[in-house]
């Protein structure tokens, strides 16, 4: 009778066993599963991002190289109406058109055809005029002399000649006639692409052969100035009050709720928050960096905030005790105990957060900075653009040469926005180390 009892007990016990096991190779393959999934994430957003990339850097590259046209020009008094080499108004009167084309007929046989003489001097970028007017103010002895230049071409030249080893080159806008004129100024040699040093040193232009980013880039650089220096301090006092010295009470908790819930608005209310605070109340000027920084400053406040508080709730509390302990007041115990140790955390969360505030188009476009603005900003009160919406303005012009230029851009806001980031992370293992 007892080993009859055992019996249903050994079969009970082995078919549990069989359930565990069977349980473990379920879990198991649910696990493979998980991994299979996160993988397959990854390997989609890498993808993706190379995709991206792909794009962009095939789109962009283009524009680091500019076509020139060599001409043989003669600086004519005759044809310039120049007779005085040192009278300004003679030399900026001066016909530099007229020894263009003289020039591209010893080229090109002169058209009979007035529309057809227009579109050979239309070969050659108006920015040329300028150009050499520019040289013969800084030489004057060039006058009556013939000299060899490399004038900048036109964009629909320049957008023909870079796409003329694909299958189909792009005409665009170019006539057959022009097609025509580039491929034998082209088989004698007078066509070339040269690094693009326009682009790094010139403003925005109509143009697109003489459209640079050296405004947006001084436009941004000086809106986040401001917003560093506005946002960085305030931040930091804020989440050291929060953290070290508000009672906790309804009132500290309402705080700390809308600060939480500021980092989640949408950019684009805090451009019309500063819209009607900076410019309709204060009636401060558009499109000027101190205000795209001001409105910038409020939407990375709470994003300074938040991170500053985290780094400082993870300094241990032993530290404070210790500091306390031998005496040391509650702002000496902050200042040279808790602030060294959260400092890493701070300085991570604050340089992220500039670097958000630098690809920002929105805030920026409703305060006026989506303006055509050609000259260089010297300080935060010039009027200027920044980067992000210069980057908008391109992308919405027809000319396909601002295609390019607008990858372009983009690849310099990129390469901006990586080196922000490494900085944070060279900046936090650096002042880890210290401690």
């Amino acid at each position: 009778m007892h080993e009859s009892k055992k019996r249903p007990d050994n079969t009970s016990t082995t078919s549990h066993v069989d359930k565990v096991k069977l349980s473990l190779k379920k879990r198991y393959r649910a696990e493979k599963r998980f991994r299979m999934y996160g993988i397959m994430s990854v390997s989609i957003g890498l993808f993706a991002l190379i995709g991206l990339f792909y794009q962009v850097i095939s789109n962009g590259i283009g524009a680091f190289q500019q076509t020139y046209i060599q001409l043989q020009l003669e600086f004519d008094p005759a044809s310039l109406g120049i007779t005085d080499a040192s009278s300004e108004e003679q030399l900026r009167l001066g016909d530099y058109g007229k020894i263009i084309q003289n020039a591209l007929f010893t080229h090109i046989d002169k058209p009979q055809d007035r529309k057809q003489r227009r579109e050979l001097y239309n070969l050659v970028s108006v920015g040329a005029n300028f150009h050499l007017h520019k040289q013969l103010t800084q030489h004057p002895e060039l006058l009556g002399r013939e000299v060899t230049y490399w004038l900048l071409a036109d964009d629909d030249v320049d957008t023909y000649f870079k796409s003329r080893e694909s299958n189909q080159p792009f005409t665009g806008r170019l006539s057959n006639s022009q097609v025509t004129w580039i491929e034998k100024l082209i088989s004698t040699g007078h066509v070339k692409t040269k690094f693009n040093k326009a682009f790094f040193t010139s403003g925005d232009s109509a143009e697109p052969e003489q459209a640079g980013i050296l405004g947006a880039l001084l436009g941004s650089f000086f809106t986040l100035v401001v917003t560093l220096v506005l946002s960085f301090p305030i931040g930091v006092a804020a989440a050291i009050y929060l953290e070290e010295y508000a009672p906790v009470n309804r009132f500290t908790d309402f705080i700390e709720v809308n600060i939480n819930n500021l980092a989640a608005v949408p950019s684009v209310i805090f451009g019309l928050l500063g819209l009607a605070i900076f410019l309709n109340f204060f009636e401060m000027p558009r499109s000027i960096p101190l205000v795209g920084g001001l409105v910038l400053t409020l939407m990375t406040l709470p994003t300074i905030i938040i991170s500053s508080r985290a780094a400082i709730k993870a300094v241990p509390p032993s530290i404070r005790q210790a500091a306390l302990g031998m005496g040391a007041s509650k702002m000496q115990t902050i200042w040279h105990h808790v602030l060294p140790l959260a400092l890493p955390g701070m300085m991570t969360g604050t340089i992220i957060g500039m670097a958000q505030a630098l690809g920002e188009t929105a805030p920026l476009l409703m305060i006026g900075m989506v303006a055509f603005i050609v000259d260089i900003p010297g300080s935060v009160n010039d009027p200027s653009t920044v980067l992000p919406v210069q980057i908008f303005l391109w992308s919405d012009s027809p000319e396909r040469a601002f295609v390019e230029r607008t990858s372009a851009a983009i690849m310099v806001l990129l390469g901006f926005l990586l080196a922000m980031n490494t900085l944070a992370v060279l900046m936090r293992k650096k002042l880890e180390r210290r401690r």
